[in-house]
């Protein structure tokens, strides 16, 4: 079970993405804008975080940008979920330090490969670090 930080102001797609997460085994807390998220994610040190492109308060390309500046969060995976679906919006968001980049509207089980490929990821790095050096 990862514990999972969603930003999203629209009601409905925060409880789709919500419900969707949980029922594939996952802790999701909802967040409706992106200043409120930050704080949050700081506070709580969550597996994976969500956000959506356009919220109140501060975006999550913003948002996105701040956490690979924060000591602890700088290698947490983002996944942007947004409506935004030009190519030049994915760049941006990409380069500004998501991890990946899904349009809505989105199949919820193509959601829940791309959050839990994100985390098999982070699973695999960790153990990849824990392993001793061998020099040859």
């Amino acid at each position: 079970m990862a514990r999972i930080i969603y930003a999203e102001d629209d009601e409905l797609a925060a409880e789709l993405v919500r419900d969707t997460l949980m029922d594939a085994g996952h802790a999701v807390g909802v967040i409706g804008d992106g200043l409120t998220a930050l704080k949050v994610a700081k506070a709580k040190n969550p597996d994976l975080i969500i956000l959506d492109c356009s919220m109140p308060g501060m975006g999550g390309v913003e948002v996105v940008r701040r956490i690979r500046n924060h000591h602890e969060l700088f290698a947490t995976p983002v996944l942007m979920l947004t409506g935004r679906s030009s190519a030049a919006d994915e760049r941006i968001a990409l380069e500004a330090g998501a991890t990946d980049y899904l349009k809505k509207p989105f199949d919820p089980d193509e959601l829940v490969v791309v959050v839990e490929t994100m985390l098999d990821n982070v699973q695999k790095r960790r153990e990849t670090q824990k392993l001793p050096m061998r020099y040859v």
